[in-house]
């Protein structure tokens, strides 16, 4: 989406993982274990060779949902409490440890499991956002058909749209036709 600037890299990792469903047009980037791979391997975060399977795929969207709604309680929004506990139970079975090698303090993966590997970078990216003091600044899109992640850097962090030239500008405009209608006399009536 257009309106963003660059973003620390801790928080383009989780705001483009929850932005792999797109809500508006019922798009799925990770349709299969090897478009989840091949995503994480894009990133860094996994070796090409990976091997994930169905349930591996299944737990990472059950993370990125249970984000998304963490990413809208950040909004303003009450989040579902479902998603959240599903996000909390699939957290929990990663297994992670601290690190202080290669510049640390970091939390890696405990095991070698590639799912393992992936979410435990997800769950230090977070761990980053929030030591940055940027992870509330993480939420998603005011438009409830859209639901797009977005990193709100405005300095008051109002924002609410993930682009003011699209979902901001057809909200706005949606108002102001309600508004017009209902100023206009017989408006809502049938002729």
């Amino acid at each position: 989406m257009s309106d963003e600037r660059p973003v620390p890299a801790a928080v383009g990792l989780v705001r483009d993982f929850v932005n792999t469903f797109e809500p508006q047009v019922d798009e799925e980037s990770l349709a299969t274990p090897d478009a989840l791979r091949d995503w994480f391997t894009e990133r860094g975060v996994l070796p090409a060779g990976a091997r994930l399977g169905p349930a591996d795929l299944a737990a990472a969207r059950t993370v990125r949902e249970g984000l998304r709604a963490v990413l809208l309680g950040h909004a303003g929004h009450p989040a579902d409490p479902d998603a959240l506990r599903r996000l909390d139970d699939a957290l929990a079975a990663v297994p992670v440890r601290l690190t202080l090698a290669d510049g640390g303090p970091r939390l890696v993966a405990a095991g070698t499991r590639p799912l393992d590997v992936a979410l435990a970078a997800l769950v230090d990216a977070i761990r980053r956002c929030a030591q940055d003091q940027v992870w509330t600044r993480l939420k998603v899109c005011d438009r409830d058909t859209c639901r797009w992640a977005y990193y709100d850097a405005s300095r008051n962090q109002a924002r609410r749209w993930c682009s003011m030239a699209g979902c901001g500008n057809y909200v706005k405009m949606r108002r102001a036709y309600a508004v017009r209608r209902s100023r206009t006399p017989g408006a809502g009536r049938d002729r």
